[in-house]
């Protein structure tokens, strides 16, 4: 049964729009089509990240009813399929965010899963892509005030009825200066997807315009999105947490252990 995910924050500069796209495309590698809306009306970044800020129809077209969803879908060298926003402001103001819902079920007909990457924040869009989906994935760095937001976001799921798939946490370091991870699970107390490392892979992969599952199969960045893209899938896997440089297992199951 194919799913809609909502990819979310309460703040920027997490790294949503980095694991939108390396969850997609992991999910692709592992013979799942998925693709990859950008539900970040006011400020798209998924082109920007693959290389394709300027598309000729956009998401923007199929929510003023001017264009075809299919004629939105593009795919990436990667084999990743994406669906862009408009950078255009002027395209922003005649679009009605609201109407996400209805391309959601529609591009459930065509695909198994469906990431929107949604706009930082707790305003209309991101709201939007929450009612939109079918479950939310929450995204936070391992400090307090990421943390914290992301607390906010888990209550506004709640409350409008969308059920929380879990938590992936990212930039994480294995030190001092991060929030433990018992302590994360204390605050969230939601099942926990995967732990992506900070890991100088992804910004190179984010000059290449490339997911980091593509650039650098083999470094941890990409191991553990390869990791959480399974547990999305069900599967019984274990996650790696760092700890003095090195990764560890740190849990089983779909839960936190």
């Amino acid at each position: 049964m194919a799913k809609v995910y909502a990819i979310i924050s309460g703040k920027g500069g997490v790294g949503k729009t980095t694991s939108a796209i390396n969850l997609g495309t992991s999910l692709n590698k592992l013979g799942e089509d998925a693709i990859i809306v950008d539900g970040n009306l006011t400020t798209p970044n998924i082109g920007i990240h693959l290389g394709a800020p300027i598309v000729p129809i956009t998401l923007n077209h199929v929510l003023s009813n001017q264009a075809k969803i299919e004629d939105a879908i593009y795919e990436h060298e990667s084999g990743t399929k994406i669906m862009p926003a408009s950078l255009s402001l002027k395209e922003t103001k005649k679009i009605n965010p609201k109407k996400l819902s209805e391309i959601s079920k529609k591009l459930k007909k065509i695909t198994n899963h469906v990431l929107i990457d949604c706009a930082a924040g707790l305003g209309e869009e991101a709201k939007s892509a929450i009612k939109a989906a079918d479950e939310i994935i929450v995204i936070a760095n391992p400090e307090m005030s990421s943390v914290t937001d992301a607390l906010k976001t888990i209550k506004l799921s709640e409350e409008m009825n969308t059920p929380v798939k879990g938590l992936i946490i990212t930039r994480y370091k294995g030190k001092k200066t991060d929030m433990s991870i018992p302590n994360i699970r204390d605050m969230l107390e939601i099942p926990l997807i995967g732990i992506i490392p900070e890991d100088e892979a992804i910004r190179e992969s984010q000059i290449l315009k490339n997911p980091v599952i593509i650039t650098h199969p083999k470094s941890k960045a990409a191991r553990n999105y390869n990791i959480a893209s399974k547990r999305i899938l069900g599967q019984d896997v274990e996650i790696e947490q760092l700890k003095n440089g090195f990764f560890i297992t740190l849990f089983r199951g779909l839960g936190f252990g």
